[in-house]
């Protein structure tokens, strides 16, 4: 609180004192007062009323440079209401009172907010696990099938993929809850997937490349299955049609970190759309042309990374290749029994 700010706000006061005093001095000198005794009650009031506006002004400055201090201070602003005591003036009062009712009511909007998103969560995922259900049975009859309808397949495939990223996005706004960090091998991870993706990869007829991926990582497998699944569905998606696919998967392990490599040699990304394609719903120049792109994979991907504490990064050439780096690092803090 500046002093020139406070003397600006209160200038009508000085305005209506100063006219005081004149209209004072006017009535004594009409009443035949003496100047001496003019002087000493103008001189009197003139001190009462400086000394009442410093100390007004001091107490006043010390409360709202505490709030702006605090203010600036916290990270979470709307604890600003509880860390800041009650003034000694009624207007300081006054506003911390109404700073915490409209901090109660915010946090009572925010806590039903939470409340109707949960439901919604847990509704969406009883809703996954339902629609899973036929889906996999779709699979098994197609796999059982004396005459396997590939484009079939190929189509629940997507399905599945499409219900398992809504599962996933659901459940990524609060993935600290459902993740346990603990030493998983990127050979047994990786081979998951590939598994799970054979019946698309051997209608494509890709090759798979694998060098050095017998390494431990610390991570969450759940975690890291799906986001290898999502580096592996959308090189499926951009495989180049006039080439066939060809998948390199390597690992790298340093002394500080595990370098996990996924390339193929797809349709490539193009250069200005790679600093945006973790960006949510973001299809970039390949999306244009794909009907079935979402956006929501490599961003879900990254947000999953940031959450267990790894790096991911994109290297690409259009029309030639597209590597994506897992980079995790090696810390006995989140190693566990």
């Amino acid at each position: 609180m500046k002093l020139l700010e406070y003397i600006k706000d209160r200038i009508p006061v000085y305005v209506a004192k100063t006219v005081e005093v004149f209209v004072i001095i006017t009535f004594l000198i009409a009443f035949k007062v003496k100047s001496q005794a003019i002087i000493v009650v103008t001189f009197v009031f003139v001190m009462t009323f400086l000394f009442v506006e410093i100390w007004e002004y001091m107490r006043k400055r010390e409360f709202y440079n505490t709030l702006k201090k605090s203010l600036e201070e916290l990270d979470k602003k709307y604890l600003l209401p509880e860390l800041i005591e009650y003034p000694d003036f009624y207007e300081g009062k006054i506003y911390i009172d109404t700073l915490r009712e409209c901090d109660k009511s915010m946090t009572e909007h925010v806590a039903d907010y939470r409340r109707q998103n949960k439901d919604f969560r847990e509704y969406i995922e009883m809703w996954v696990h339902e629609a899973k259900i036929p889906v996999a049975s779709l699979r098994l009859m197609c796999h059982n099938s004396d005459k396997p309808e590939t484009k079939m397949t190929a189509q629940i495939k997507r399905i599945d993929d499409y219900i398992e990223n809504v599962l996933y996005y659901a459940r990524s706004e609060n993935a600290e809850r459902d993740y346990v960090i603990k030493e998983v091998s990127i050979k047994k991870i990786f081979g998951s997937v590939a598994v799970k993706n054979r019946e698309i990869l051997q209608i494509l007829d890709a090759q798979i490349k694998t060098t050095g991926l017998d390494v431990m990582v610390l991570t969450d497998g759940k975690w890291l299955e799906f986001i290898i699944g999502q580096l592996m569905a959308n090189s499926i998606k951009y495989c180049s049609e006039d080439r066939q696919l060809m998948l390199e998967v390597w690992a790298d392990n340093l002394d500080k970190c595990v370098i996990f490599h996924f390339k193929d040699n797809g349709k490539g990304i193009i250069k200005e759309d790679i600093p945006y394609i973790f960006e949510k719903t973001f299809t970039g120049h390949n999306g244009r042309g794909n009907k079935s792109s979402t956006g929501m994979g490599l961003y879900i991907s990254k947000k999953l990374c940031s959450k267990l504490g790894h790096r991911i990064e994109v290297i690409s050439e259009y029309g030639e290749y597209t590597e994506v780096r897992i980079i995790f690092a090696k810390n006995d803090f989140y190693k566990m029994e």
